[in-house]
């Protein structure tokens, strides 16, 4: 069943896809959000977040649902999208995996990113638990902890950017290693940048990582038998974009693998689509994604507003 269209669809119903309807609405457009239920950030408290400082990620978007009730011109879906195009007529249509089918002039995706496990035993079971993809996020709260570690895996396998994480780490607890996981020259490329005596560099190979029930403490299990507590770990696995939106809209995409946007206000290489929150940066935050929803918001607006009068806008 086809909805009418809309002024603008948005896709996604975390921080970004929020924060791009709550500048919109401030213009009285017509717009849906269909949201999945899903959400990267609903395993663990927010920070650097001003005034949402160790609060549910769940309050915050029932809250910002709340905000944007007054204005009457937003509906929020709960569905999953399954496919999106822009149409001959020049509008984007979205249809759900039941069949459903929405569409608007504008789109803006803010569909956000999946992390990719690595195949490391027992790290699925250790993550966001016991393993902090961002210091800033976590690791505050096991400040007390004797030790902590960095896997040097994936983008971590650098000396570059395994140091970078572990000043952050020794920040955190008196002292902290690198993990190698059983790269020789890695652990000797780290050791030839850094003489810091707070960071150390472990080259053994990794059979199992086991979360400890305590607090966010995380066992290493050596393949050489033996084994060592860590108060946490701190490593970023890769990650994808979620759902296959980019490829049937035939989006440019960045080296990093994200939706590559025109700043500022975060227009992809088609026009009319718009991308907001972690799909479009590789700067994965929560304050980075209302910001970024708000620049994306006002540009799917401002060419809308443009174009239905016949004029030329920015965009």
């Amino acid at each position: 069943m086809s909805s009418p269209i809309v002024n603008i669809l948005i896709i996604g119903g975390g921080p970004g896809g929020l924060s791009t309807a709550s500048t919109i609405v401030r213009q009285s457009h017509s717009t849906i959000i269909i949201d999945s239920g899903s959400y990267r950030n609903d395993a663990s408290p927010m920070h650097t977040v001003p005034t949402w400082d160790h609060r549910d990620p769940h309050e915050f978007r029932a809250a910002a649902r709340k905000d944007l009730e007054r204005y009457g011109c937003v509906e929020v879906v709960k569905a999953e999208v399954a496919s999106l195009k822009k149409t001959d007529e020049g509008y984007f249509e979205a249809t759900g995996t039941k069949g459903e089918i929405w569409r608007g002039h504008k789109l803006i995706l803010a569909t956000g990113v999946e992390d990719i496990m690595p195949d490391i035993d027992g790290y699925a079971d250790c993550w966001v638990s016991g393993i902090f993809h961002c210091l800033f996020c976590h690791g505050w709260d096991e400040r007390h902890a004797p030790s902590s570690g960095v896997l040097a895996q994936g983008d971590l396998a650098s000396a570059l950017v395994s140091l970078h994480v572990a000043r952050q780490a020794i920040r955190l607890t008196p002292v902290t290693t690198i993990y190698t996981l059983g790269n020789e020259q890695l652990a000797n490329d780290i050791r030839a940048a850094s003489s810091a005596p707070q960071i150390k560099v472990d080259s053994r190979a990794v059979k199992k990582l086991t979360k400890s029930p305590e607090g966010a403490k995380v066992t290493l299990q050596f393949k050489d038998g033996t084994s060592y507590t860590e108060g946490f770990l701190s490593h970023k696995p890769q990650f994808k974009l979620k759902g296959p939106f980019a490829e049937q809209l035939g989006l440019d995409k960045t080296p990093q693998g994200t939706i590559k946007v025109d700043p500022p206000f975060n227009q992809t290489s088609v026009k009319g689509c718009f991308a907001a929150g972690d799909a479009a940066n590789i700067f994965q935050t929560v304050t980075q994604a209302i910001a970024s929803g708000t620049a994306s918001g006002g540009g799917a607006l401002f060419q809308f507003q443009a174009e239905v009068l016949g004029q030329k806008g920015f965009l």
